[in-house]
């Protein structure tokens, strides 16, 4: 075995983006109300806030849940010639974003775009 007495360890490096952990998931749905109510049902997910016609969103209806520190967000389009159907008709159901807790989001931000990331909203 060989001797690793006088070997040093590696500096350790910053983590440029210290992670809260996640503020919630998004999922694009064909049907946000059955997919809410059957998480809710199943898993013992909590409602928390909605979005849609009634509350002067038109162009899609939204169904926040929650469990302990997990909240998923159910998203279908109203109409389906918008860019949420064209999205569900091309992959289907599925995960369209994923909210992460930092402790500054401008500096996050900053951070991934010097790195690479593409920019969808600004701070």
């Amino acid at each position: 075995m060989p001797d690793t007495s006088n070997v040093a360890a590696a500096p350790a490096t910053a983590d440029f983006l210290p992670l809260q952990g996640t503020d919630y998931i998004e999922f694009y749905v064909g049907n946000a109300k059955q997919a809410a109510h059957f998480y809710k049902t199943a898993f013992g997910f909590q409602s928390l806030a909605y979005a849609g016609p009634e509350t002067g969103v038109k162009e899609k209806a939204s169904y926040a849940i929650r469990q302990n520190k997990l909240t998923f967000v159910f998203t279908t389009p109203i109409k389906n010639s918008d860019a949420i159907g064209a999205h569900i008709a091309k992959h289907g159901d599925g995960v369209r974003m994923l909210a992460l807790r930092v402790d500054d989001a401008t500096d996050a931000w900053i951070q991934t775009t010097k790195r690479g990331a593409k920019v969808i909203w600004s701070p």
